[in-house]
């Protein structure tokens, strides 16, 4: 069976898709997410005494968790602005969920 090419609609989409998600990370109701590195994440863990498991969640189909390229167990910062605080940082363990 021969190959259909796509057609302008669909390439208009994927397109417009592309935007969409360039634009999740910088949108300024999303706050700083970071993938921390194998060794931010030990030393996390260490100083909270902490393992994995017991971090909140954010799942692998997240569309931030998406854009970042985060993978199941990595563990993401957020960075918020609070009112009261200044910066909020908060850690999330990224889970496979039932549609991820």
């Amino acid at each position: 069976m021969a190959k259909r090419k796509p057609s302008k609609r669909s390439e208009e989409v994927r397109e417009k898709e592309a935007e969409v998600r360039a634009s999740i990370l910088s949108h300024y109701m999303v706050p700083k997410h970071e993938v921390l590195s194998p060794e931010e994440a030990q030393e996390l863990l260490r100083r909270y005494k902490v393992v994995p498991q017991q971090l909140p969640y954010i799942l692998l189909s997240d569309p931030v968790v998406r854009e970042l390229g985060a993978k199941v167990g990595d563990i993401i910062r957020i960075t918020r602005d609070s009112p009261t605080a200044g910066k909020s940082v908060y850690y999330r363990v990224v889970v496979k969920g039932a549609e991820g």
